[in-house]
């Protein structure tokens, strides 16, 4: 049995006779036989290309690069100090981030 993720819900044996009888009334929902299967067509043949090309086209994972990546460092911080960040919710090392350009925009370095 797979591993199943935390708060997922296995109907009881009961419930699946239930599920099953609704499915089996439902004249919309069958059972896809050999005779369905004889005369199905790959979705290359049915669709417009255009459309299929959409749907198997290969996209990357995950989000966008950003045009300015930002840089992974490790830096220690008073506990107080990300506590209170950390309190503000999600986003908060973005905030962290606009507090430090904040100050450096208003103490500028002598270069």
């Amino acid at each position: 049995m797979p591993k199943l993720k935390p708060g997922t819900v296995i109907p009881t044996p009961d419930e699946e006779v239930i599920i099953n009888a609704g499915i089996a009334a439902d004249p919309d929902s069958r059972e896809l036989d050999d005779e369905w299967f004889a005369k199905a067509k790959p979705a290359s043949k049915v669709l417009p290309p255009e459309i299929y090309s959409a749907l198997v086209a290969k996209r990357p994972r995950g989000r966008p690069k950003a045009d300015e990546t930002k840089v992974f460092t490790a830096i220690r911080l008073d506990a107080d100090l990300l506590d209170k960040f950390k309190a503000t919710g999600k986003g908060w090392q973005t905030r962290v981030n606009a507090a430090l350009r904040q100050y450096l925009a208003e103490h500028p370095f002598v270069q």
